[in-house]
Order: structure tokens, then C-alpha cells, then sequence
């Protein structure tokens, strides 16, 4: 049985990695969160200490390494901005740290972290669960056994309907959250450059704070792609269902159909960090960098490879 501490306890998040600590069979020692509202600890750790203030949880850890119990694991469910600084506190209290994406807004915080896991022997590992996705799997070995210099044509649409909460909080602060493009889509830039290799191209043609688009010319792939959380771009049979997300992936015409699978994920990646093989900061990379730069970027007027969501 390992022992964990969690750092952002009340965010929505947070329940997957509680399921995932206890579905493992380990156990969670210390919670922190600046609300108070973790009723949910009760349903998976109720014995858990619980702490609103970051130097009072920071004293709990260091009291129970003196008295012989080590935290194994520190996971991480905190706003996208302060992920860097709590990744830090698990590795100076040799820990590994267990972060959501994005482990860090900007491509050189993750150099930083890698000479504290060299300090350390303490390791850093990110959230990628779509990886794991039995559909992106099949998906990844097709295109591997595939035509080796064949360039695939790839739309992504992922529309998730946000209400006006969304921008008064920390995810409607470019600065904290990265825009949406980063918030909402780092895990599909993650998926996609897994699956068809490293960016060589990356065109943004629509950066506002509701909706992002663009085209990303992959090593194996032209990708246009379309990200919004305004509930008026869904599809008009999506909005007559009630429904407030869609997503869909097409390759050369043909859509991805991953709808399904995703309930165990995070328990299945703390089952492969736990053995050893997690994604590290070099896993991690490809789409910080992607979102990075879509985030510096000026849009440029579509012409040629754009989404046709665009169009309307």
C-alpha cells in the first residue's frame, strides 16, 4: 500500500484520482484544498486529514515524514497555473507527483522540473489518459502498420457548452489557464501528436476567448481543428437532444468513434504509474509546445486547410 496526498481536493477532477488511489488499493493521507466543500472525501477516505491552508498541510507532511510515514505520491488537481509550484512541493518532499494536464503552461518550466527530479530521484508524471483509450490504441497501431509515407487527413471538433461561471473563474484567465486551446484541447493535441508524430506546421486562424481554430500539419497528418464552449456552435440535432458536449475525430474521412471507455481511465493510469509506466515530462512535451505556441500566436485569415465550422 502506497500513501498519497492530494492537492486540489474539491475540483471536479478530484473524484477520478480519489477512485483511481482506492481502486489501486492504497491510501490517502493528507487532502488540501482553499474550499472547504470535499464532502466527497467521505465516500473514498474519510480518515484523510484535510487542510484549507497550503503551510498547515505543508507541516502535516513534513510531521508525518519524521515520524516514519513517507508519502509516495502527491496528486495534483489544482488550477492549470499552479501546477508547476505543487509538482515542485511533491518532489522536494520525495514524492512523485501525479498531475492533470497541462503539467505546465510553458515549454521551459518542464527543463526546470527535470533538474529537480535529477536532485531528487523523484519523478513527474502527467495525466495522458486518452493513451489508454482502447479506440486510440486500435487507432495508433493502424496508422503504425500503415503506408510508413502516408499523410493522413484529420479534422478534430470538440465542442463542450460552458456557462458564464466559466469566465469569471480561472479558466476564463488566459494567464491561469492557457485559453481554451490549452484548457479544453491539450488532451486531443497530446492524442493526435502520439498517434502521427511532432508538429512541423501549427496556423491558428480563430484565437477568441469562447472558441479556437486552426490547422497543425503533423509528421503523418494534416489536422483541421475547431475548439469552442459556446453552446451555439453545437449541432443543431446535438441541441434538440438536450445535449451539451460533442466531440467528433475523423481520419481521411472516417470518424473515430470513442464515445464510449473513458469511466476507468484514470484508474488505469495509476495502475501503469504505479508499475513503473507513467508519461513523464518527455511525454508531456509534444503538446505544451503545441498549445504554446497556439496560444503566441496571430491569427491569420483562413485560406487553403481550414475547419469548415469556420465557414459558418
Amino acid at each position: 500500500m502506497k500513501n498519497f496526498a492530494m492537492i486540489g481536493t474539491a475540483g471536479y477532477i478530484a473524484p477520478r484520482h480519489l477512485m483511481a488511489i482506492r481502486d489501486t488499493g492504497n491510501n490517502l493521507q493528507a487532502a488540501l484544498d482553499n474550499f472547504d466543500s470535499v464532502g466527497i472525501l467521505d465516500s473514498y477516505f474519510p480518515n484523510a486529514h484535510f487542510f484549507t491552508e497550503f503551510e498547515r498541510f505543508d507541516r502535516h507532511i513534513d510531521k508525518l515524514r519524521r515520524k516514519g510515514t513517507k508519502i509516495d505520491y502527491v496528486s495534483i488537481c489544482t488550477p492549470n497555473y499552479l501546477h508547476d509550484s505543487h509538482i515542485r512541493f511533491a518532489l522536494r518532499n520525495r514524492a512523485d507527483a501525479i498531475c492533470e494536464k497541462p503539467l505546465v503552461l510553458n515549454p521551459w518550466n518542464l527543463e526546470a522540473l527535470k533538474e529537480i527530479e535529477n536532485e531528487t530521484g523523484s519523478k513527474v508524471y502527467n495525466i495522458l489518459q486518452l493513451r489508454l483509450h482502447p479506440s486510440i490504441i486500435e487507432l495508433k497501431e493502424k496508422i503504425a502498420n500503415g503506408p510508413a509515407d502516408k499523410i493522413y487527413d484529420v479534422d478534430l471538433t470538440y465542442l463542450t457548452s460552458r456557462g458564464n461561471w466559466y469566465f469569471i473563474s480561472w479558466k476564463g484567465d488566459q494567464n491561469k489557464s492557457g485559453g481554451i486551446a490549452t484548457n479544453i484541447g491539450i488532451h486531443f493535441f497530446d492524442m493526435l501528436s502520439w498517434i502521427f508524430g511532432g508538429a512541423k506546421e501549427n496556423t491558428v486562424h480563430v484565437l477568441e476567448a469562447d472558441r479556437a481554430a486552426g490547422f497543425l500539419h503533423l509528421k503523418k497528418a494534416r489536422v483541421r481543428w475547431f475548439l469552442s464552449i459556446n453552446e451555439n456552435y453545437l449541432p443543431g440535432e446535438v441541441r434538440k437532444k438536450g445535449q451539451r458536449t460533442f466531440r467528433a475525430i475523423t481520419v481521411d474521412g472516417s470518424e473515430v468513434e470513442f464515445s464510449e471507455g473513458f469511466g476507468n481511465l484514470h484508474t488505469r493510469s495509476y495502475e501503469e504509474i504505479l508499475k513503473g509506466n507513467g508519461f513523464g515530462l518527455a511525454e508531456a512535451l509534444p503538446s505544451i509546445n503545441i498549445v504554446h505556441d497556439i496560444r503566441m500566436a496571430t491569427p491569420v485569415a483562413p485560406k487553403g486547410e481550414y475547419h469548415p465550422m469556420i465557414k459558418s
